[in-house]
């Protein structure tokens, strides 16, 4: 279960035209824990980022903002999270990009 959710998620960042990116290389890459950045002209968009929590938090997930230090977001893939909330997360990332680009 832990593989197709995170395998969904990346799946979803690398058909998104770079729109979201997760700058971690393949072979480090975690099934828990997946940090990503909104980025538009080639640079991280906070402002984009901050409406997407916002916007989350209005669809009820949570929890999903990037550790202080580096920002952006993360997704957390832990044991209670189902994949059909999984997969919840991922329509709305992609209705949010279709959104907003």
């Amino acid at each position: 279960l832990s593989n197709k959710k995170s395998s969904a998620v990346y799946e979803t960042l690398e058909q998104s035209n770079g729109f979201y990116v997760n700058s971690i290389d393949k072979k480090y890459r975690s099934r828990t824990n997946i940090p990503l950045r909104i980025i538009t002209n080639g640079i991280p968009n906070e402002k984009l980022e901050t409406l997407f929590l916002k916007e989350a938090i209005q669809s009820n997930m949570i929890e999903l903002k990037g550790h202080r230090a580096v920002g952006g977001i993360r997704i957390s893939l832990y044991n209670g999270v189902t994949l059909e909330e999984t997969n919840q997360l991922l329509n709305f990332m992609r209705t949010f990009q279709t959104n907003n680009s």
